[in-house]
């Protein structure tokens, strides 16, 4: 149990480092702001360096496609649309259960807006218990609960693209995830790993760019600071960003890491009014360079409640007519959820295992293994002592 009374003793000096940290943040903030109004007028010098210089570039950044002070107001979408979402969960495998096995569960949701028809709601579970199912990870050194979260990540938009291009029709349809598009997982993978990851993602994206229903991943409180790193760029005191030669240990303090832990979305709270966006930009993550023609944009937009990270394939920023109707919708769908997408919230809700499902999936399984003829069905005594207290 949580001794309340010993942690209260840690609360005056934890409220004293947040009083001075806010009080950093801000001095940090106003930094950014100045490069940023520098950036204005040297915007395109800076992409140059940027790209004369991106191999020798050790720390993340992206590219501004439109002028940094773009700020837009996003139109209103029409109101017969449907908006399409899949969110996954899974149970993952114990030894110490009745049985090692794993389990995921793609929620999927369907809302039709000025149609009068019923929405989509449920969800898709699948058993994984096979060996080749279980132990194929253990040939890279992956962990079998890892490459489960690696696997729900493809089967998501594998879910999404097969509702999507069956939705196909005159209606505009938003095809929604939680999260980034950009998979930094997969940079730590092994080339066969990746090989079964990743192709069924860009398969499934092709389907819906055929289709023509825009993709994006919705962001929610981002930590990205790959547009805040742009502006190092800018603060960089060396003759030429060249980050081998002058800065190879970025661990250390570097003179263009200024704005350093800052969020994109702190500078750009400053920036935007309810119901904007800011300006494209195009992501440089190295992962994305095996993502063939379909690499990451993104933009920061103003829900009103936050400032939220938008990011979609370049085959719906290239679109301008779809793209500003897909961003129409995704902030339609904020309004509607109260600060959040509802569409996305509703396939969390569709796809998570709450403890008592979790319960009725295993007294579905011993009762399976009882009929299969399995004698000594039961969790461990360790599983079994953790349940319960006797103190």
């Amino acid at each position: 149990m949580l001794d309340l009374t010993k942690l209260a003793r840690q609360m005056q000096g934890l409220s004293q480092h947040l009083t001075l940290e806010a009080a950093a943040s801000r001095q940090r903030l106003e930094l950014a702001q100045q490069h940023l109004k520098k950036a204005f007028e040297f915007q395109e010098e800076l992409v140059k360096r940027q790209e004369q210089w991106r191999d020798r570039i050790i720390f993340a950044n992206a590219t501004p496609i439109e002028p940094l002070e773009t700020c837009i107001d996003i139109p209103v979408p029409p109101k017969i649309h449907t908006v399409i979402s899949t969110d996954g969960s899974q149970i993952s495998p114990n030894h110490h259960e009745i049985a090692y096995c794993y389990l995921i569960n793609i929620g999927r949701v369907v809302l039709h807006y000025g149609q009068n028809r019923h929405p989509l709601l449920d969800s898709l579970p699948e058993v994984f218990y096979r060996p080749e199912d279980l132990y194929v990870s253990r040939q890279w050194g992956i962990k079998t609960d890892e490459w489960m979260g690696f696997c729900r990540t493809a089967s998501e938009i594998t879910v999404l693209a097969e509702v999507a291009c069956s939705m196909k029709g005159e209606v505009p349809i938003l095809a929604m995830v939680d999260g980034s598009l950009i998979y930094w997982f997969l940079e730590q993978l092994p080339m066969d790993a990746r090989d079964r990851i990743l192709p069924p993602i860009l398969e499934a994206w092709k389907q819906m760019r055929d289709a023509q229903i825009p993709l994006m991943g919705y962001l929610s409180a981002s930590r990205n600071i790959d547009a805040m790193n742009f502006l190092r760029l800018s603060a960089c005191p060396h003759p030429v960003p060249d980050c081998i030669t002058y800065c190879p240990n970025q661990l250390e303090a570097v003179p263009c890491k200024k704005f350093d832990p800052l969020r994109d979305t702190a500078l750009w709270a400053t920036q935007l009014k309810p119901g904007q966006r800011g300006p494209l930009w195009r992501s440089n993550a190295r992962i994305l360079e095996l993502y063939e023609n379909q690499t990451i944009y993104f933009c920061y937009v103003h829900v009103g409640t936050e400032i939220a990270r938008i990011e979609f394939p370049a085959w719906v920023a290239e679109n301008t007519t779809m793209f500003d109707q897909a961003l129409g919708l995704m902030l339609a769908q904020v309004q509607k959820g109260y600060g959040y997408p509802v569409a996305i919230a509703e396939a969390h809700n569709q796809a998570v295992v709450r403890g008592g499902d979790r319960a009725r999936f295993f007294a579905l399984l011993e009762r399976q293994m009882i009929k299969a003829g399995i004698k000594n069905v039961g969790t461990s005594y360790k599983e079994a002592r953790k349940r319960g207290s006797i103190a």
